[in-house]
């Protein structure tokens, strides 16, 4: 890997990347003529339109063939590994979720070095980059997508001045873009029953709550202030010297409470409300708030598909002002709301596996789909479920106009940047078993919507689980693995997070 990248705000940089790739696309023109990939995605617009729209240049570029093949997402997982561990491989390039590398690892390609040292990877956020396109330092995928959890929110709803007197008189302080999970329930509290300028009911959320459809992915991200400790990084999910589940300490009890009780600020068919479901309530004027990946803001700005457009705000997933701390066993409390913006998922990557008889070919129309002018279009076009992770996606405002209003472009875009320079910028869970152990979570949560249990009982259960899933699996390989994904050093005595705030 080249030196990083120095200047991430000229023009001129945009310029040389998509000069290099001109000049690359014609100096291998016709490589591939005769030969087929077949690309493994998912079923629906988000990645599949630009793994198809890429497949149709990639063929007019090399001369080669691409078949595409989709499955649904719940099946994805399943039909890579099959592949993967079967001699006749069906796939020559896969895209997964980076959560799944702890499991598909040991039949994955690496990167040719000729690869790696590609001058585009510099262009790449380094949180994508180093932390997910890695696994066990070997260079495993290329990103194809970022992604983390952030919340959007109806200005004209914020800027009424009947709603801001209200909401000040109610709640002692003024309407504005939470910063605290605190904040955000008052404000969903806020708007449920009260209506907009045309006199159409309001509610004041829209989250994803059905079972398979992103649900666990909303907890985490609300669980995250509150259970990583700033002193003692990597403590979300696991001790990160025992591998002993925090799944059930205090932190994550009082995010699923919150979540649970969230539901009733929220549309009264919200129970079922898949991420897609979670977009179109907010998009058709129905909620104040939405939690969702970066997908809202082209949706929001797109006529055919959202009835508030120019209406909405964007702001970083809300913090908390206690923090559990797992050595000390006590609530550590701040006088500033502390931050912990959570990748959820991650963003899609790109693999080719290791049975695969046309790496070379696979590996470059995972380039091509990748590099910087490709993905800039897929990035501000909405439905390609394509989210910004270079530098050039942050900084080349004059694209984003072509969907947003520049001052909508900037907003949206510093949000996620913020998101990512976060101090406490929190990755997501990638160990091997990781559709184990958020299934087990997954259910238990259910149950609890569903008031069959307590919150409680559901991440106690879940605990029990985990810690049987982690034993099934090997302890002490998954304590190694889930510290190297959280970017801890392999534990010694020098190293042992000592006991205090």
């Amino acid at each position: 890997m080249k030196g990083l990248f120095k200047c991430f705000s000229t023009k001129l940089v945009s310029l040389s990347f998509m000069f290099f790739f001109s000049f690359h696309t014609q100096a291998i023109a016709k490589q591939f003529e005769g030969i087929q990939i077949t690309v493994g995605v998912q079923n629906v617009s988000a990645i599949g339109s630009p793994a198809i729209a890429h497949a149709k240049t990639w063929e007019k570029r090399t001369g080669g063939t691409v078949k595409i093949i989709q499955h649904p997402f719940k099946d994805l997982f399943k039909n890579f590994y099959q592949s993967m561990t079967q001699i006749a491989p069906t796939y020559d390039v896969i895209l997964f979720a980076p959560g799944w590398a702890g499991d598909f690892f040991p039949y994955l390609s690496e990167l040719p070095d000729e690869l790696a040292d590609d001058e585009s990877f510099d262009d790449i956020h380094p949180t994508y980059r180093d932390r997910l396109m890695k696994w066990n330092d070997r260079w495993i995928a290329v990103t194809v997508d970022g992604d983390l959890f952030s919340g959007y929110y109806r200005k004209d709803l914020f800027e009424n001045e009947q709603n801001r007197n209200d909401f000040k008189k109610q709640f002692n302080y003024a309407l504005d873009r939470p910063e605290t999970w605190k904040q955000y329930a008052d404000i969903a509290k806020f708007f449920t029953g009260r209506t907009d300028a045309n006199g159409k009911k309001l509610y004041g959320a829209s989250e994803a709550f059905a079972f398979g459809g992103q649900q666990f992915w909303d907890v985490f991200s609300r669980a995250s202030a509150y259970t990583n400790h700033p002193g003692y990084p990597g403590a979300q999910f696991f001790h990160p010297e025992t591998m002993v589940p925090q799944i059930n300490n205090p932190g994550w009890l009082r995010a699923v409470t919150e979540y649970l009780e969230i539901l009733k600020y929220c549309p009264p068919d919200a129970i079922n409300f898949d991420i897609v479901k979670v977009r179109k309530a907010f998009l058709s004027g129905q909620t104040a708030l939405a939690l969702d990946w970066g997908d809202i803001a082209q949706l929001a700005a797109d006529p055919q598909k959202s009835k508030i457009v120019g209406k909405v705000g964007y702001f970083v997933l809300p913090g908390t002002k206690e923090i559990w701390n797992i050595f000390s066993q006590t609530w550590n409390k701040k006088t500033t709301p502390h931050m912990a913006p959570f990748l959820a998922f991650g963003g899609w990557v790109a693999g080719v596996p290791s049975n695969s008889k046309q790496k070379k070919a696979a590996w470059d129309y995972i380039m091509w789909y990748t590099n910087p002018d490709n993905s800039l279009k897929d990035v501000v076009k909405s439905g390609t479920g394509i989210n910004p992770y270079r530098f050039t996606h942050f900084t080349n405002i004059d694209a984003w106009t072509k969907a947003l209003s520049r001052q909508s472009a900037s907003e949206y875009l510093s949000v996620l940047r913020a998101s990512l320079d976060a101090p406490s910028c929190a990755l997501d869970l990638r160990v091997p078993g990781l559709h184990q152990y958020t299934r087990s979570f997954e259910i238990n949560l259910t149950r609890a919507l569903k008031n069959e249990i307590t919150v409680k009982e559901a991440l106690d259960t879940v605990a029990k689980e985990w810690e049987k899933i982690t034993d099934s699996l090997g302890r002490d390989s998954q304590l190694k693995i889930y510290r190297s994904s959280m970017g801890l050093p392999p534990l010694n005595p020098k190293n042992t997070f000592e006991k205090g705030e």
